[in-house]
């Protein structure tokens, strides 16, 4: 009996550790890069500078971690998508003078449009979504240079930029701090720390089995950290940026749809076991298909949030955009074969490539060094994967 106790303890922190190593691992990253930048990281300028230069991969990821779970399946395109809705947003806004309101509505509607065309020859014509996907880099990038006629527009109105560069007043007006960031920070602190006791014990009643104690505190302790260093260090310079917010409902959203929904359940199934899951009745068209819309659609979401950052629709915006997802999420936990994967583990992969790229240029690395480190660390992510799965076979 001690012996079974002893094996489901060590498979328990396995697990665990699978799950939380990335989490532990950015904030060794994070330490390591304080060091060794002579504590620049951590400056409250930079870390809002993080938030706004790293805003555009956390939507990313969140679409492509969806693609991802389906079965390994990923979306090529979205950086020309994110190039093609920056440039429809610069020729109505800066060259039209159209209403902003008004230009972003059509832009996500473009976004979602493509969406849909990604998701018919996928889901009906059958069609594999790296070919899809691959064209739909090939044609957006071109349609791109078309709308922009090969030149860059700018300005932005300020009305625009405020969505990806502006901050929230703080409505306190207390000397030397942003108090309503601290607020914030505390509220959504103890919002979490509440939701996750709650769901533990939900758990326990219901007879489920949870998370083991030792890995649960050390996933409480880390986020909970997290979060209180990144609001006091934000209440240090101009508060809560805007986009914090875009993106903070957006890892809400869909953090709640995969893990609590039907829907979310029939991604999963999908990546786990495709034949199981449609011969138990799920419409894997349909998963197919909402699955590439919405990526398409958070794609322009990122496009509004990326032309808003630059201030610009340059053609060349957006190239490259789709290795940041993708890496995002396999270091955040995503499987290589699908079925697998959570929106926190995106968040995370996404935070400590941000990171990753951010210290590296603060130390002066040059771009070629970086592309090379982190294609490093994203093959060690997937071989992780791979080897986990071999070894529980």
């Amino acid at each position: 009996m001690d012996e079974s106790k002893g094996a489901k303890l060590k498979s328990t922190l396995l697990t665990n550790f699978k799950q939380y190593s990335m989490l532990i691992a950015l904030f060794f990253v994070m330490i390591i890069f304080e060091i060794t930048t002579n504590a620049v990281l951590l400056v409250p300028q930079n870390v809002s500078n993080l938030i706004f230069q790293n805003a555009y991969v956390v939507v990313l990821a969140c679409g492509m971690l969806l693609c991802i779970l389906t079965g390994g399946n990923i979306d090529l395109s979205v950086g020309s998508i994110v190039g093609l809705i920056g440039a429809i947003a610069g020729k109505l806004i800066i060259e039209n003078k159209m209403n902003v309101y008004v230009s972003i509505l059509i832009c996500l509607v473009a976004g979602l449009a493509i969406g849909m065309w990604h998701g018919f020859w996928i889901a009906y014509v059958k069609i594999p979504p790296f070919i899809v996907t691959l064209t739909g880099m090939l044609i957006f990038r071109g349609m791109t240079l078309v709308v922009l006629n090969g030149l860059t527009l700018s300005p932005f109105p300020d009305e625009y930029l405020k969505i990806s560069t502006g901050y929230f007043p703080d409505i306190l007006n207390i000397e030397g701090v942003n108090a309503l960031t601290l607020i914030v920070g505390a509220l959504a602190t103890i919002i979490y720390v509440s939701m996750q006791l709650y769901g533990r014990a939900r758990k326990r009643r219901k007879g489920y089995e949870n998370d083991h104690p030792f890995g649960f505190v050390i996933k409480i302790v880390l986020i909970t950290t997290a979060i209180l260093l990144v609001s006091w260090t934000l209440s240090q310079h101009k508060g809560i940026p805007t986009v914090l917010l875009i993106l903070a409902v957006i890892v809400l959203v869909y953090a709640y749809f995969t893990n609590k929904t039907v829907g979310g359940r029939y991604l999963y199934a999908l990546g786990g076991n495709a034949k199981a899951a449609q011969l138990s009745g799920i419409n894997t068209k349909k998963v197919f298909f909402f699955a590439y819309t919405n990526m398409a659609f958070l794609a322009a979401v990122a496009g509004l949030i990326f032309a808003a950052r630059l201030n610009s629709a340059a053609p060349t915006a957006g190239q490259g955009f789709e290795m940041d997802a993708i890496g995002s999420c396999f270091i955040g936990g995503a499987s290589a074969y699908g079925g697998i994967g959570t929106i926190g583990g995106a968040l995370i992969g996404a935070a400590f490539m941000g990171v990753l790229n951010n210290g590296m240029s603060i130390m002066g690395i040059s771009s070629s060094v970086q592309q090379i480190v982190k294609g490093l660390v994203l093959l060690l992510a997937v071989a992780f994967d791979v080897v986990s799965k071999r070894k529980t076979k």
